[in-house]
C-alpha cells in the first residue's frame, strides 16, 4: 500500500495522459492483477459502464430507479474514474498509447461534419 501511495502522490493536475497510463500500469502490477485477459478487462469495462449509468440515473430527476437501493449506487465521479482506469488497462494490455489514439481519432473527427439537433 505504501508503494501505491507513493506513486499516487507523484500525480498532480499537470499529470499527462501518458503519465497516468504508466501510473495505472504500475498500480495494476502492484495489486497483482496485471495478468488479466483482454476478455476479462472488457467484461469489467462493461460492468463499470453499467455502474456509471446507474450513478447518472441516481442524479436524473424523475428517473426510474429502485429508491430502496439508491444508497448502493456510487457517485458519478467515482464511476467515471473506474471506467477510465479499466479502459486505460485495456490500452496497456493491447500496448496502445492512449494519448496517440486520442490525437489520431481527433484528426479524423475534425474532418467530420457534425450535426446538432
Amino acid at each position: 500500500m505504501e508503494e501505491q501511495e507513493k506513486l499516487l502522490n507523484n500525480l498532480n493536475s499537470e499529470t499527462t495522459i501518458r503519465e497516468m497510463q504508466k501510473y495505472i500500469k504500475e498500480v495494476i502490477q502492484i495489486r497483482g492483477s496485471s495478468n488479466k485477459s483482454i476478455k476479462d478487462e472488457m467484461l469489467l469495462l462493461l460492468e463499470e459502464t453499467g455502474e456509471l449509468a446507474k450513478a447518472i440515473r441516481k442524479k436524473v430527476p424523475n428517473s426510474t430507479i429502485d429508491k430502496d437501493k439508491i444508497d448502493n449506487y456510487s457517485e458519478v465521479e467515482e464511476e467515471i474514474a473506474d471506467v477510465f482506469i479499466v479502459l486505460t488497462e485495456i490500452c496497456n494490455i493491447l500496448d496502445i498509447d492512449l494519448y496517440d489514439s486520442i490525437i489520431k481519432k481527433e484528426r479524423i473527427n475534425i474532418k467530420r461534419k457534425w450535426s446538432r439537433n
